[in-house]
């Protein structure tokens, strides 16, 4: 693959993905808060509408609501978004009722003393909700969100067919043009790769300072190196007390 290929194609591409990723997770964020907090609520009526978006937009297809969303909705409003707006807002729906069930689990997992506390307190519902529920709840959310996270940035590919210049769509104007499969879908594989990994050490991060908010410390982690000396040394240990019996 050419120099130039890279730099008007695929580089522009990554950006793009990038911008689809961080847009999207945004809207999806706030709709996962927004539902999941709903679906807690006091009111009957809330918590089913809540939960009524909730099942459509498990149950719909990104894709299609992305085609519908670009397609049909202009027909109906009589306006129309242009190609990235319309991805944005229908990965971040999408993904956001996915979130909405992390944030309705995690509050639910908070034990029912903190809430009574904050009654015993003379709290509003909104000050124990957000002085005492979510500072605990938010720590568990995060892992789970970082999956979707992950899920999110691969499901951007599928913008690719409304002809946006993500990192899949590049992919395969490269390979018109140069007619190398192996090369630039290895490519992509690996850039896919890269921002996953780094999406992931970034939700560790945000893990360990939302634990630490609340008095919780998590153990380091244990580094690759660490822990092939801590398996080699068990191994000797192991040989050692084999080699013990057999002199016995």
């Amino acid at each position: 693959m050419t120099a130039g290929l890279w730099e008007h194609w695929v580089l522009p591409g990554i950006w793009i993905t990038i911008q689809l990723t961080l847009y999207s997770a945004a809207l999806a964020t706030a709709v996962a808060f927004a539902v999941g907090i709903a679906r807690t609520h006091h009111l009957r009526v809330v918590r089913f509408f809540a939960g009524f978006y909730t099942e459509i937009f498990r149950g719909t297809s990104a894709l299609v609501l992305m085609f519908w969303i670009f397609f049909v909705l202009p027909q109906l409003a009589g306006w129309a978004l242009v190609p990235m707006w319309a991805a944005v807002l229908a990965l971040g729906l999408s993904y956001g009722a996915y979130g909405a069930e992390v944030v309705r689990g995690a509050l639910n997992a908070v034990a029912p003393a903190q809430r009574e506390a904050g009654v015993a307190l003379s709290f509003t519902p909104w000050q124990r909700m957000r002085l005492i529920l979510l500072p605990q709840a938010v720590p568990e959310m995060i892992p789970p969100f970082s999956n979707l996270l992950i899920e999110l940035l691969k499901g951007t590919a599928l913008v690719s067919l409304l002809g946006i210049g993500d990192v899949s769509f590049a992919a395969y104007l490269v390979r018109l043009a140069t007619t190398e499969s192996a090369e630039i879908y290895s490519i992509t594989l690996v850039i896919y790769f890269v921002l996953a990994f780094l999406l992931t050490r970034g939700m560790r991060v945000l893990e360990r300072r939302a634990k630490a908010g609340i008095g919780q410390r998590p153990e380091p982690g244990v580094g690759i190196l660490r822990r092939l000396n801590l398996r080699r040394t068990t191994e000797e240990s192991g040989n050692m007390i084999a080699g013990g019996g057999g002199g016995a």
